[in-house]
C-alpha cells in the first residue's frame, strides 16, 4: 500500500481566460506532450463557438461541462459469488476530470473536418443538453439509477 498521497499539482492558469480549469482541459486535450498544439485547438474551437452562437465562449464551454458532468456512477463489487454494480457519489474534482475527458473523447468521435470544429459542435451540443458526452452521463445516471437496490453494500 503507498506511504501517503501525492500532493495536487497546481496548475497554473491559461493566459486568454485566466483559468487552471482551462489548463486542465488542455492537458487532457494534448497528446504526446504537444501542449502549445493543444491550446492552440482549444483557442480555435473557442472561436468558433462564438462566432457560431454570438454568446460569451468561456461561459458556454463551463456551461457545457456542466452538462457533461455526472453526479453519480456504479462499481462493480463481489459478494457472494456474484457480481453487483453498486452506485455510489462522485468526488468533485472526479466529476470534472469525467466530464472533460468524455468531451473530449467524443468530439474525436464526431465526423467533420479538423478537430477544432468537432470540438466546437460537441461544446455547442453540450450546452444545449445534447451530445454524445451528455448521452453518456445519463447512460450512467440511468444506470445508478436502476442500481439503487444495491445501494446497501457500499464500496
Amino acid at each position: 500500500m503507498r506511504k501517503s498521497k501525492p500532493k495536487p499539482r497546481i496548475l497554473i492558469p491559461d493566459p486568454r481566460f485566466n483559468d487552471p480549469m482551462v489548463t486542465q482541459f488542455v492537458n487532457n486535450l494534448m497528446m504526446e506532450g504537444k501542449k502549445s498544439t493543444a491550446f492552440g485547438l482549444f483557442y480555435d474551437a473557442m472561436d468558433l463557438v462564438k462566432e457560431r452562437t454570438d454568446q460569451d465562449e468561456y461561459q458556454l464551454w463551463k456551461k457545457a461541462l456542466n452538462n457533461v458532468m455526472p453526479q453519480v456512477q456504479v462499481k462493480a463489487r463481489r459478494i457472494g459469488g456474484a457480481t453487483f454494480q453498486i452506485p455510489q457519489e462522485i468526488k468533485a474534482n472526479r466529476k470534472l476530470s469525467m466530464g472533460m475527458k468524455w468531451m473530449i473523447r467524443f468530439a474525436r468521435e464526431r465526423s467533420g473536418k479538423g478537430f477544432a470544429e468537432k470540438l466546437a459542435a460537441e461544446i455547442i451540443a453540450a450546452s444545449k443538453g445534447e451530445g454524445a458526452a451528455v448521452k453518456r452521463k445519463e447512460e450512467t445516471h440511468r444506470m445508478a439509477e436502476a442500481n439503487r437496490a444495491f445501494a446497501h453494500f457500499k464500496v
